[in-house]
């Protein structure tokens, strides 16, 4: 650099300038050569070395290189590179301005500073691309010490930060905070508490992103579509979406139909309350309801949409006051919410429609009594 300054004055002093004009247009010179210097990095960074960085990537058999290293991070990193020239060669442009060269140094520093946090936070939302399925609870707790990591840089950056427009030294900023560590501690106890939670969901694999889910005290029905360290987002089955805390799942309780969904078929247990003065004894001295129970207990055996292989029950419960009580027992094939109601329905209004043939009234209580 110091053979371009003198070079820049030769040349000045050849085209016959002199004076005090020679220094002005000498740094305007250097300014333009500065900028030039950097914007050539830049693009050197962003034509050259991201697509050479996203082929290597491409040929390897691994697929975690092409989604940590993809073109949203390499084009992060690459934004830090002019600052980091413009930093270098301040000393040499600025070099018969102390004040100029102070300031344009100190606000180069905190733009490389926010510009390299900003790529870390890139960096580690990349490992969400990893997921194919439903999340695991390794990457679970992978993604929750990356959004305490990242509370963590920002909260550095900050300090950092400071310390440069103050120009002081970032270590006794933090020397300093030890006295504010319980007014630190009340900021991020929500962070805090959503961690150890986090940890808790994740160790004893409780939830997962794409779970269905059912948390009553929150009014949430569906799938879950974003778990972080402070919230869990559950989009219910009418596209509302419900926010509940970690917290709130490990404090209370959910339902997770996961075990459902990965296994063929769900158990439906339904109820139908007979009057007793509509059972009979035949002449061969079996009861009509006996004869019913039989019936559509082979009846649900043979339906397709019932499956024959799992336990399949119509037996007497307890009576009540409502009448003789019959408890069907039995598991559809359908997991998807709209086929289960449709099948448990249709079965269901079978059942209703034989009871007739048998000489069955339901209990039916009408209003007034």
């Amino acid at each position: 650099m110091d053979k371009i300054q003198l070079w820049v004055h030769h040349l000045l002093e050849t085209c016959g300038l002199e004076g005090d004009s020679v220094a002005y247009i000498s740094h305007a010179v250097l300014v333009v050569i500065a900028i030039l210097l950097a914007v050539l990095a830049g693009l050197l960074c962003r034509r050259i070395l991201v697509p050479i960085v996203l082929r290597l990537t491409k040929k390897t058999g691994v697929r975690w290189d092409d989604v940590i290293f993809n073109r949203k991070v390499l084009l992060s990193a690459c934004s830090i590179v002019p600052a980091i020239v413009i930093w270098l060669l301040l000393p040499w442009t600025f070099y018969d301005f102390p004040t100029v060269h102070e300031v344009l140094t100190r606000l180069t520093a905190i733009y490389i500073t926010v510009m390299a946090v900003r790529t870390l936070i890139v960096f580690a939302d990349s490992f969400k691309l990893l997921e194919d399925g439903p999340r695991t609870a390794h990457q679970q707790y992978l993604y929750s010490i990356c959004g305490v990591m990242k509370i963590i840089v920002i909260f550095v950056a900050v300090i950092v930060v400071v310390a440069i427009i103050i120009d002081k030294d970032p270590t006794t900023l933090f020397a300093g905070l030890g006295a504010a560590s319980a007014i630190l501690m009340l900021a991020f106890q929500d962070t805090i508490k959503g961690l150890v939670a986090g940890i808790r969901l994740t160790n004893n694999d409780m939830i997962h992103i794409g779970d269905w889910v059912t948390v009553p005290t929150a009014g949430a029905n569906g799938r879950v579509e974003e778990i972080s360290l402070t919230t869990v987002k559950i989009r219910n089955f009418d596209n509302t979406i419900i926010t509940v805390t970690p917290q709130t799942l490990v404090d209370g309780s959910f339902q997770n139909w996961l075990g459902m969904e990965q296994r063929e078929g769900r158990k439906q247990v339904r109820q139908i309350y007979f009057d007793f003065r509509s059972i009979a004894i035949d002449d061969d001295g079996v009861a009509n309801i006996t004869k019913f129970r039989q019936h559509i207990e082979q009846w649900l055996q043979k339906n397709p949409k019932v499956i024959s292989e799992k336990p399949v029950l119509v037996r007497q419960a307890e009576a009540t006051q409502a009448g003789c009580c019959v408890e069907f027992m039995f598991w559809l094939r359908s997991q998807a919410a709209i086929d289960y109601e449709h099948d448990t329905s249709e079965i269901m209004e079978y059942i209703y429609g034989a009871c007739a043939k048998y000489g069955l009234r339901i209990y039916q209580q009408f209003p007034g009594q």
